[in-house]
């Protein structure tokens, strides 16, 4: 039994995936994708690469998350999953996650606060008098 893993990154969260053949259980930090992501739609999120590639219930996942927000893992998570993925059948699956985007990490950060201000870009107000 063949055990590929991946890494996924989004904003600041990191997802370290590890990918088996299998009857399609997902544990993430070892709680169940339901009881992990409560919401239907972050559910999806992290299921997309298995329906593009029609492998739904045919691998089991083993994730561990680590920093960011709910969002930011889900997606960290469907990238590190679109890579593992690519890892098992490259020829497979390759061109169906590569032209559904799936492979491509979002590099977009959250820009740093400067100093004298009290955001990224936000200035105090301006008094004349």
């Amino acid at each position: 039994m063949k055990i590929t893993n991946a890494l996924g990154r989004r904003k600041s969260a990191v997802a370290r995936v590890y990918i088996t053949p299998g009857k399609g259980n997902i544990v993430i930090n070892d709680r169940e994708l339901t009881d992990y992501f409560k919401e239907e739609s972050l559910q999806y999120i992290v299921g997309q690469p298995f329906e593009i590639t029609g492998t739904v219930g045919q691998f089991d996942i083993k994730a561990n998350l680590d920093g960011g927000g709910i969002k930011g893992q889900a997606e960290a998570l469907r990238l590190g999953i679109a890579r593992a993925l690519c890892e098992v059948d490259s020829e497979a699956y390759r061109p169906a996650l590569k032209a559904a985007g799936m492979l491509t990490r979002d590099s977009r950060e959250v820009e740093r606060k400067k100093p004298g201000q009290p955001g990224a870009r936000r200035r105090f107000q301006f008094s004349k008098r």
